[in-house]
């Protein structure tokens, strides 16, 4: 890849709010860009949409649920097989649930485990092989702040994002000698449709899907030797307490 071939980039969870942002942000670069979501309605949406704005560097838009290995394989076959390669994996796909902890369903703590942390786990290691074969990649997992600030009632999203931290920093220790980066993003309030209705108040103080997807670009443009691996972004000016 020279500096002028468009990147290959794969998102998840990129149908709205960051991931949406995110996919956005790279196909205004002109990078081609495979982007996932949990239902056909929503990626079949997505889709239409971004291509009618961003014809050529679409690449595709498909189902995946990142809980299933099997999905992750065949996602990644189909990239290597259609790209001959990929550059960047943005694992971006999240689940919140939030409640006391002797209140919240087993099943629903593990659903949230499994979604932000497992599946993170599965995408590295199924680009990773693509990523060694080029000497070179960018793999950039959407933490929060919640992976280093406990809150209550957080006792599920909490433990899936101190989680996807401590492996996004062991994941950049094996891969960095492979050319691969890692970078783990942990914005604060951001102002999307997520956790169930949490973030939609309209305060204009909390951060905005695209300062998290400019934090991506940036990095992007980041010079080889250097290697970003822990970012933190917050509001500026939140509410005084």
């Amino acid at each position: 890849m020279t500096d002028s071939t468009p990147r290959v980039a794969l998102v998840t969870g990129g149908t709205r709010g960051i991931g949406r942002a995110v996919v956005e942000a790279l196909l205004g670069r002109g990078e081609r860009v495979w982007l996932t979501g949990r239902t056909g309605e929503t990626v079949a949406r997505a889709a239409r949409v971004l291509g009618e704005r961003f014809p050529p560097p679409l690449a595709a838009a498909r189902v995946c649920d990142v809980r299933d290995p099997t999905a992750w394989e065949a996602l990644v076959a189909e990239i290597d097989a259609t790209d001959g390669r990929l550059d960047v994996l943005v694992n971006n796909a999240g689940l919140g649930h939030f409640a006391p902890i002797d209140e919240i369903d087993p099943a629903i703590f593990r659903e949230v485990i499994d979604v932000n942390l497992v599946g993170c786990f599965l995408g590295i290691r199924a680009v990773a092989p693509l990523m060694k074969r080029e000497g070179r990649g960018w793999i950039f997992n959407i933490a929060s702040l919640a992976a280093k600030n406990p809150m209550a009632g957080g006792a599920a999203y909490n433990a899936s994002k101190f989680g996807l931290l401590g492996m996004s920093e062991a994941a950049m220790l094996d891969l960095r000698h492979f050319g691969i980066r890692v970078a783990a993003i942990l914005p604060g309030s951001v102002e999307t449709e997520f956790g169930s209705g949490r973030m939609q108040d309209g305060k204009s103080w909390r951060l905005q899907p695209e300062d998290v997807a400019r934090v991506v670009t940036d990095l992007l443009d980041f010079p080889e030797r250097a290697l970003p691996s822990l970012i933190e972004i917050r509001p500026t000016r939140p509410p005084k307490k």
